[in-house]
């Protein structure tokens, strides 16, 4: 086993460990997560407190918080885990300096400086930054990836497929996992990485390295395939298994500080897009040729996968699994039946994977799945639901057959939560006046807000861990609008125009509305729209091109449906998230229409929300209409 330096099993105080506490830090999206017994307490990125987007710093205030939650204290953490290898990293570093030399010159002043000030010294900077002397253990960043992934998953057993940019050597990985066990089988190493071309081509196209690659996936259905060829003939070659071997003649990041450089500018005809510059169609083109190159790249690894281990199931984790475009053709395409996403798929999941390998693997801890439990099967369950939810009154009866489904997420909502009477407080303090709706007529009260056309910040329950807003920290609308999409995008978001929104559906309404009948509570799938509920293409607009194609309405909820048809669809079960169902579930009942617009709580270049103020600071900032502060209705004198 790769996890940790010794095999002994930790005592403190004459009993056995029952408290670890993970941690990712010191490159992008740090973290923290505290397991109590082996269950999930909190889990929260530092991103969220500091107001940094993806915010790299020690964890301190995501650490405090996870302990808060607990009521622990550092004294109580018996082990202590970081995500990755420092001294593994760093050996990557130097060989490949050594290798590019002297043309890395340049970077490697710069980086060295770091590492041998702090970094080489993370073990004494952690137990500083704790303020305890606690052995630090040291994962593997992959294995911390595929721990993530395997350990939450509802299965038994499953195939493990992890991929990103770069870890310590790693840049993509297959393992298997069976019970408690998590083999590693085979890995791709750097600098060959699928992450890192895609990192490449949203450098060039503009947009800012590890926070901008979604902005590509978005802006990929705009464009034509056009430079796929190029692509597979100049930078990069692509074997069988999934495996690739990169072209580094033309990229820079090995030796360099930028991702490319002049050849690679050259080959697509002219230099990278300068961030505040517009989007041309050679960047949709760019950006959809390069997304289509890495969905291939993702199928056939994950055929590999299952012929490695035979399994029906797969779990992911890693960068490249949030990329929901290619989740969805693996869901479609793949030789799985079954697939389950880390939905902190990045660094951020790494502390929640340190800590369930640390668990499992070095304390020896059994692990019980869902399935095992019973708590999910495939397509065995009866779910019936009363149309109205609470306080609605008696209806008609949905009875649609679902899979028994769980997972050991608690629907990734483990961050900080704040009690009625905790806002009745701060709202006092700030001289902040509301309404206060009791909880069985909220959902009705949120559904005609929303039919009347008002964009609602919805601030309810735990907030989020990982990237995706899930109806606790989100901005919720009105599907059916044909405005929407560009009211939330220029009035509300502050973001690009071409970015789409994401629905959410009632889980057992799902396949009346999408090409899709399976569980997607992360809204990590892509599926097309249903060809009944798109609508003609108005005649003249056919040969619309690239951005002109947003005008044009394409079903009967445009505000979610992209330029292609397709949709990231979050699914939404009660017992996730009641209050978000209920939400739904009265929109249903007063428009039928089981869909709502999620998009996540912020504004462009900022974390989602965490606190009552910073919901009612980005409430004000922007033109939403409402606040909804857990029972607290806010509304803007003009809305």
């Amino acid at each position: 086993m790769r996890l940790c330096e010794d095999d002994k099993v930790v005592l403190v105080a004459g009993r056995m460990s029952s408290t670890v506490l993970g941690l990712s830090a010191y490159y992008h999206d740090s973290a923290a997560c505290l397991l109590v017994d082996g269950r999930i307490v909190a889990a929260a990125q530092e991103e969220r407190f500091t107001r940094k987007k993806q915010d790299e710093r020690f964890p301190s205030l995501a650490v405090a918080y996870c302990l808060k939650e607990a009521g622990l204290t550092i004294d109580d953490v018996d082990v202590v885990g970081f995500y990755e290898k420092p001294l593994v990293k760093f050996e990557r570093l130097l060989e490949s300096y050594i290798a590019s030399a002297p043309r890395g010159l340049r970077s490697y002043l710069m980086a060295m400086p770091l590492w041998l000030g702090q970094k080489l010294w993370m073990a004494d900077d952690i137990q500083r930054e704790l303020g305890t002397d606690r052995k630090i253990r040291f994962g593997d960043h992959h294995e911390s990836h595929a721990a993530s992934a395997f350990y939450p998953s509802p299965f038994e057993e499953a195939a493990v497929l992890t991929i990103d940019g770069v870890g310590e050597w790693t840049t993509s990985s297959i393992g298997h996992g069976r019970g408690s066990d998590l083999e590693m089988l085979r890995e791709t190493r750097f600098p060959h990485s699928v992450g890192l071309l895609y990192s490449a081509f949203t450098y060039f196209t503009g947009f800012k390295v590890n926070e901008g690659e979604y902005k590509v996936m978005g802006l990929a259905p705009y464009g034509e395939p056009k430079y796929v060829d190029t692509i597979r003939d100049h930078l990069i070659e692509v074997f069988d298994d999934g495996s690739i071997r990169l072209n580094l003649e033309y990229f820079e990041f090995v030796h360099g500080l930028t991702m490319t450089g002049g050849r690679f500018a050259r080959l697509f005809g002219g230099p990278r897009r300068a961030p505040d510059a517009p989007v041309t169609q050679r960047e949709m083109d760019l950006a959809r040729s390069v997304q289509e190159v890495v969905e291939d790249v993702m199928l056939r690894m994950a055929r590999t996968a299952h012929r490695d281990t035979g399994s029906r199931r797969l779990c992911l984790a890693g960068g490249v699994a949030l990329n929901c475009v290619g989740n969805g053709r693996l869901l479609r395409e793949g030789p799985f039946d079954d697939i389950w996403i880390q939905p902190a798929a990045g660094d951020a999941g790494g502390a929640l994977g340190v800590a369930l390998a640390l668990w499992h693997r070095y304390l020896g801890k059994p692990r019980t799945s869902a399935e095992q439990r019973g708590a999910w099967s495939p397509r065995r369950r009866v779910d019936v639901q009363p149309v109205g939810g609470a306080g609605q009154g008696a209806g008609a009866t949905v009875v649609r057959e679902l899979p028994a489904y769980a997972d050991d997420m608690q629907g990734s909502l483990l961050g900080p939560r704040f009690s009625d009477e905790e806002i009745v407080e701060w709202m006092r303090a700030e001289g902040i006046s509301g309404e206060r709706v009791a909880r069985t007529e909220l959902p009705t009260a949120i559904a005609r807000l929303l039919n009347d056309g008002k964009v609602i910040g919805l601030f309810q329950g735990r907030m989020e861990f990982g990237p995706r807003a899930l109806g606790c920290r989100s901005i919720i609308a009105d599907p059916r609008s044909t405005e929407m999409q560009s009211v939330l995008n220029l009035k509300i978001k502050f973001r690009e125009s071409f970015r789409p929104f994401a629905p959410a559906v009632l889980r057992e309404r799902v396949n009346e509305w999408f090409d899709l009948d399976y569980e997607s509570p992360y809204m990590l799938l892509v599926a097309a729209v249903t060809a009944s509920r798109r609508i003609p293409t108005p005649p003249g607009t056919e040969s619309l091109f690239g951005i002109e194609k947003l005008t044009v309405p394409r079903s009967t909820v445009p505000a979610v449906t992209h330029v292609d048809d397709s949709a990231r669809v979050q699914t939404v079960r009660r017992d996730d998230n009641p209050l978000y169902y209920d939400i739904i579930r009265a929109f249903d009942v007063l428009t039928g229409c089981p869909i709502i617009v999620n998009t996540s709580f912020n504004v462009k270049d900022e974390p989602i929300v965490c606190t009552p103020e910073d919901a009612y600071r980005c409430f004000m900032n922007t033109q939403m209409d409402v606040l909804i502060l857990e029972s607290h209705v806010i509304v803007k004198p003009s809305a």
